[in-house]
């Protein structure tokens, strides 16, 4: 078997099968396999794409390319939630602590953010000495004593999924959607899952601005999910408005603190309600060995209302604090914001007109929180965890001229300037309150 005759058949539009694939990247693990050769390959899946079959092969492939969580001995379902990414999308944060409080393991496998979506790791960074650089054995270590653990991707984990993707970014075949399929899904399925909750986003500040490109991946990852013996449900979430108030690091990791005592904007706190829905019946349905099916508004209150009652006893903040004390970080900054990194710079936006605020892009907002300084263009960029935005006025709210529909936090003061203009041109105002924007645009129990 050679890597160049497996080239040329993708390149062709050729199938090729399970034991090619396993070749290519285990050799590429290896060495054998150059990554010349490696991103030819990559070139041509991202042109030619890849038959579903040929992607669950490639998911294998990189999951056996590491280590597999080993979950005997843990009891409980084991259940995890992942997001595309967007702005201001910190749900993770606030589902983790409840899921564990709740009776779930929750291990987590995140990531760092990149450009103008934010990530996880980031924003745990930002509590003082709390450590994601972590072991498998330290998961679960966590799952037994906490119920849920994060940490950052290393070398135990799909292994081949980093190298797989610094050479999609050097050669711009991130986009194709097998390949982002089998990247997120290779690393989901180390955790030893029973089931997977995905949050796909589209709209503006999505990674997948085409709805219907949003559906492929979801039914995609979907079917590698449940191929592979997890029970994997996908909602597609809208993604063209910042999800809560907060978009940066410490910023959004306090809205996530006052959303664990019950306060936060309500659109973070209705997502995150109905996500913990999906993630108890799911669970429900590994206890009962049925397939989640599609909930109907009766099913999701009752979730929802029983939920929110970990949320009114404290019983998810008091399993956030056990977490940050078990992964070595300061319990206090929870208690005591002041603890977080705090930014030098605070400047306000003001609203140049008065109205109702019809459009507030999340791709504008995320952007200018990288100029800010919470965001990066590239994977080795330093970050101000301290930098970022605080909303004061979304979709749908009454706003008068020179009124805070905005506040920028930042260590650098030469960057206001320019953060404010790109943040004012996702800024549109009406004379008539719009239509409020759906959260949740469909939902994939099964492909």
């Amino acid at each position: 078997m050679r890597a160049i005759d497996i080239i040329r058949k993708k390149r062709d539009g050729e199938a090729i099968s399970k034991e090619e694939t396993a070749f290519l990247i285990n050799g590429h693990l290896k060495g054998d396999v150059p990554d010349y050769q490696m991103a030819s390959f990559l070139m041509a899946v991202y042109h030619n794409g890849m038959a579903d079959e040929e992607t669950i092969a490639l998911t294998e492939a990189m999951l056996a390319s590491g280590r597999k969580i080993d979950m005997s001995g843990i009891q409980g379902v084991k259940i995890d939630k992942h997001s595309t990414g967007g702005v201001g999308d910190k749900t993770s944060l606030i589902l983790a602590p409840l899921m564990a409080a709740m009776g779930l393991k929750m291990p987590m496998v995140a990531g760092r953010g990149l450009g103008h979506t934010g990530g996880t790791i980031d924003k745990l960074a930002s509590i003082p000495g709390l450590r994601t650089s972590i072991s498998v054995d330290d998961v679960r270590e966590n799952l037994k004593t906490v119920g849920f653990s994060i940490m950052g991707q290393n070398s135990e984990i799909a292994p081949s999924d980093k190298r797989l993707y610094a050479l999609r970014d050097a050669t711009a075949t991130v986009e194709s959607i097998p390949l982002i399929a089998a990247s997120i899904m290779s690393k989901k399925l180390a955790e030893g899952l029973d089931g997977l909750l995905l949050d796909v986003k589209t709209g503006s500040g999505a990674f997948m601005k085409d709805p219907e490109d949003a559906k492929k991946l979801a039914r995609l990852m979907v079917k590698i999910g449940n191929s592979m013996g997890v029970k994997t449900v996908a909602l597609i979430t809208g993604m063209d408005t910042p999800l809560g108030r907060a978009v940066g690091n410490a910023l959004e990791v306090k809205e996530c603190v006052t959303a664990l005592k019950g306060r936060c904007a309500p659109d973070l706190m209705e997502l995150t309600m109905v996500l913990a829905a999906w993630m108890a019946h799911i669970s429900d349905s590994i206890s009962e060995e049925t397939e989640p099916q599609k909930m109907n508004e009766t099913l999701l209150k009752r979730y929802k209302d029983e939920i929110w009652d970990y949320i009114e006893h404290g019983d998810a903040f008091k399993k956030f604090i056990e977490f940050i004390d078990a992964q070595h970080g300061n319990p206090d900054a929870a208690f005591d914001p002041s603890l977080l990194p705090r930014a030098e710079h605070i400047m306000p936006i003001l609203s140049p007109w008065s109205g109702f605020i019809k459009r507030l892009d999340a791709y504008a907002a995320g952007q200018a929180s990288v100029i800010l300084g919470a965001g990066r263009n590239r994977m080795e960029d330093e970050i101000d965890l301290a930098a970022g935005i605080v909303i004061g006025k979304k979709p749908g709210d009454p706003v008068a001229a020179g009124e805070p529909v905005a506040t920028l936090y930042t260590n650098d003061a030469s960057s206001l300037g320019k953060a404010e203009k790109l943040f004012l041109s996702g800024i549109e105002i009406s004379d008539r309150e719009p239509a409020k924007a759906r959260l949740v645009h469909e939902v994939i129990t099964h492909v």
